[in-house]
């Protein structure tokens, strides 16, 4: 499954995963309006045995599938905190 990313440049770390580059139709109306201006970022091929940094590859293909869309949240400053403390530059 093929997808296309664009990060926010109004939210930090979050992005917005779309089937079709540059085809925001499926994506509701108020959601782009809160994200603000858009950057492309990437095209990615996504499959179940794909590993993604920071989210399940299948939750975003189901997304994809469902609704057309997937939002990529910035990690929480919990969630930050434990990534770093496991890294192995700690």
């Amino acid at each position: 499954m093929q997808c296309f990313i664009y990060k926010s440049l109004k939210k930090d770390e979050l992005y917005l995963y779309i089937k079709q580059k540059d085809d925001f139709s499926e994506v509701p109306e108020t959601l782009l309006e809160s994200l603000g201006r858009l950057e492309f970022v990437m095209a990615l091929a996504l499959a179940p045995e794909r590993t993604l940094a920071r989210v399940d590859v299948n939750q975003v293909m189901q997304s994809l599938t469902e609704k057309g869309f997937f939002i990529q949240m910035p990690p929480t400053p919990i969630t930050a905190n434990i990534n770093l403390k496991n890294s192995p530059l700690h």
